[in-house]
């Protein structure tokens, strides 16, 4: 391994952060959008940490802006001792105009809704993978359900009928 691949690890950059698996189960993904997070000093060390949970979160147009509630950032006592840290505050998605422009349409006029998915580290920056997105019904939810029980059970005849020939 090379030193710089050797750096990149130790200082949190290249890797996911957090994943929002729920968001997967309960709606259809349509296009997904990478943005930037505006957040504060302690909130970049509590995610180098592993200090970011996003299950709840989701993301909305407040003003023309886009914003992300619930993500929730536990604070580290050590680095927050001089500020009083929320936890869960409102954080600013730093989008280019067009892409805010279309997702504020397609929202508004479309029905669709928008969920983050991911937090990941690209360079020394966090950027939120937020995805346009469609409620899934309860038989969808169980369709998926059937499909993949049916893969494994799958998987495991083949493996079973190579494994005797």
């Amino acid at each position: 391994m090379s030193k710089k691949a050797d750096k990149d690890k130790t200082n949190g950059s290249g890797g996911t952060i957090a994943l929002n698996k729920r968001a997967r189960h309960e709606y259809h993904f349509e296009e997904r959008f990478e943005a930037g997070l505006a957040l504060q000093g302690w909130e970049v060390k509590a995610i180098r940490a592993g200090r970011a949970n996003i299950t709840e979160s989701y993301a909305l147009v407040r003003e023309g802006e886009l914003f992300l509630f619930g993500a929730q950032i536990t604070p580290l006592i050590q680095a927050s001792s001089h500020v009083i840290a929320d936890d869960r505050r409102n954080r600013k998605l730093l989008l280019h105009k067009h892409e805010v422009d279309e997702l504020i349409g397609r929202v508004q006029r479309d029905g669709y809704t928008l969920v983050p998915t991911a937090l990941y580290w690209k360079g020394n920056k966090v950027k939120a993978e937020i995805a346009l997105a469609k409620g899934k019904q309860s038989h969808d939810k169980r369709e998926v359900s059937k499909e993949r029980d049916w893969a494994r059970d799958k998987q495991r005849v083949m493996r079973r009928h190579n494994k005797d020939a």
